[in-house]
């Protein structure tokens, strides 16, 4: 059977794969299409299975809003390369992953990936598998929440790099956006200092006392130079006691009392935090070659 020109377009417009691949997959199957697609899938699944291992730190950051700002999702979706992640399949696929994870709210990544990308179609995972076998790099729903509100929901995303949900009460939509955007800026670990995990002061407290122990005051000294940077920390690391953004002669605690408002809870992504990211050092790669040659 002659593989037309026409017959290779409508399988690449299918699977999205490249037009020698779909022209060899066709001859292999004599022109059967169905059974191409098939072909294809197979190749795809492979290598995405080769691509598990590779490290993917790069991507973007989606947030969606429900209804009155009630309700919101934040995912992030990386992949390897920066290049990538500008791409419009790539940024296609994270708004159709956030989309898909504020209609259904599951429970965790793995009961994501089981569910259809969108109403009726293929699952999460196998669309994503589809498009690592398009693109050539691995790419991965890392990971996603899901915030309800009795008040409202402040969302704010900085380019495709920083996300930050706030559940606020009393607040307006534009005040919980802006207390997001210098969630955004300033990076607080909690919203008060009772909230801040007892690991992170622990760490923290561990790294002033070796520093304190350095100063050779005495131990009753010390131990007031530790608690004054431990304090210190709380009030620059946490949101209530930050000076904000907006307003450096207020705090955000001072701006919420104006406001007659809370904030109960934020969350704040960023792409790639946490990863142990591959460092390339290039001219150790070409001394290598030039060794070999």
């Amino acid at each position: 059977m002659e593989i037309t020109a026409t017959l290779v377009k409508e399988l690449r417009e299918r699977t999205g794969s490249g037009m020698m691949e779909c022209k060899k997959a066709l001859l292999e199957t004599k022109g059967d299409i169905e059974t191409a697609v098939e072909v294809l899938r197979k190749a795809g699944l492979a290598q995405a299975d080769k691509k598990a291992g590779r490290i993917a730190a790069e991507g973007m950051i989606v947030a969606a809003l429900g209804p009155n700002a009630k309700q919101a999702v934040m995912a992030e979706v990386n992949c390897e390369t920066d290049f990538v992640a500008k791409g419009d399949a790539f940024k296609q696929f994270a708004q159709d992953v956030a989309q898909r994870v504020l209609a259904s709210r599951p429970k965790d990544v793995d009961a994501l990936l089981a569910l259809p990308l969108k109403d009726g179609g293929e699952t999460v995972d196998s669309a994503q598998r589809a498009l690592v076998a398009r693109i050539g790099e691995k790419i991965g729903v890392r990971r996603f929440v899901c915030l309800e509100s009795k008040g409202l929901i402040g969302a704010y995303t900085h380019g495709v790099r920083i996300g930050v949900l706030v559940d606020s009460e009393g607040a307006d939509a534009e005040l919980a956006k802006r207390i997001a955007m210098h969630i955004a800026a300033n990076k607080p670990v909690a919203v008060a200092p009772r909230d801040v995990p007892a690991g992170t002061i622990a760490k923290e407290r561990e790294i002033y006392a070796a520093q304190a122990a350095e100063s050779g005051k005495p131990a009753a000294i010390v131990e007031k130079m530790i608690e004054g940077r431990v304090n210190k920390f709380l009030a620059e690391s946490t949101l209530l006691s930050q000076p904000y953004l907006h307003d450096a002669e207020k705090t955000v605690a001072q701006v919420l009392q104006d406001a007659q408002a809370q904030v109960l809870r934020f969350e704040r992504f960023e792409v790639g935090e946490g990863i142990a990211k591959k460092t390339e050092n290039f001219a150790e790669e070409v001394m290598a070659q030039v060794r070999k040659g």
